[in-house]
C-alpha cells in the first residue's frame, strides 16, 4: 500500500469548467545562470463527480513553512480564468482579482490531422501549452539536430484549433 505525504484541499467545479493548478518554484540563486528564475510544477489531482460539478483534490507534496505558491487555471467555453493563491498551514488563499482571459475558438467541420511544430526551445524560458478543451498540457519532444547542433521541440497540434500558452516571468516595473 502507498503511503503519501504532504497537503491536500479541494475545488468544486461546475459542468463545462476545467480547472488545472500549478506550484510555482522559485530558481535558487546559484542556479540561475542555468535556469529560468520560476519553473512550475503541475499538481496531480484526483477527481470526483457529484451531479453536474466536478470535486477535484489537489495534492501538494513538499508543503512549505512559508508556504506553496500556486497559478490556477480554470478553463470554460471560450475563455480560461487565471489566479494565483498560496498553500499556507492548512489553508489555501486565493486572490480576490481572477484574471479573465477570452480567446476565439477555431472551430472546422471538416477533420483534422495533426500537424508536428518545430521549434528551438529556450531552457531559461518555460512556456507551457495548454489544450483548452482537455485541460491537458501538449508536451514537446526534444531531440538533438545533429545538422544545427542545437536541442530542438516537436509539438503535435490539431490546425485550425485555440491552444492556451503561458510563461512565468518577472515584471520588473512592478517591483520598486
Amino acid at each position: 500500500m502507498e503511503s503519501w505525504q504532504g497537503k491536500h484541499f479541494s475545488i468544486t467545479d461546475p459542468k463545462g469548467v476545467k480547472t488545472v493548478i500549478y506550484e510555482v518554484y522559485v530558481t535558487r540563486r546559484e542556479y540561475l545562470d542555468k535556469y529560468p528564475k520560476y519553473t512550475m510544477e503541475r499538481l496531480n489531482s484526483t477527481e470526483q463527480i457529484v451531479g453536474d460539478m466536478s470535486k477535484k483534490t489537489f495534492y501538494v507534496e513538499d508543503p512549505q513553512e512559508d508556504g506553496n505558491r500556486l497559478v490556477i487555471f480554470s478553463f470554460a467555453k471560450e475563455k480560461v480564468v487565471i489566479n494565483n493563491g498560496i498553500l499556507l498551514g492548512d489553508e489555501v488563499r486565493i486572490s480576490k482579482s481572477p484574471m479573465p482571459f477570452k480567446y476565439n475558438k477555431l472551430y472546422s467541420e471538416e477533420p483534422t490531422e495533426l500537424k508536428e511544430v518545430q521549434y528551438t526551445p529556450n531552457l531559461k524560458r518555460s512556456i507551457t501549452i495548454i489544450d483548452p478543451d482537455t485541460a491537458e498540457e501538449v508536451k514537446p519532444v526534444l531531440y538533438f539536430d545533429e545538422e544545427t547542433n542545437e536541442v530542438k521541440g516537436k509539438c503535435k497540434l490539431k490546425p485550425y484549433k485555440s491552444y492556451f500558452a503561458f510563461e512565468l516571468r518577472e515584471d520588473k516595473d512592478a517591483i520598486k
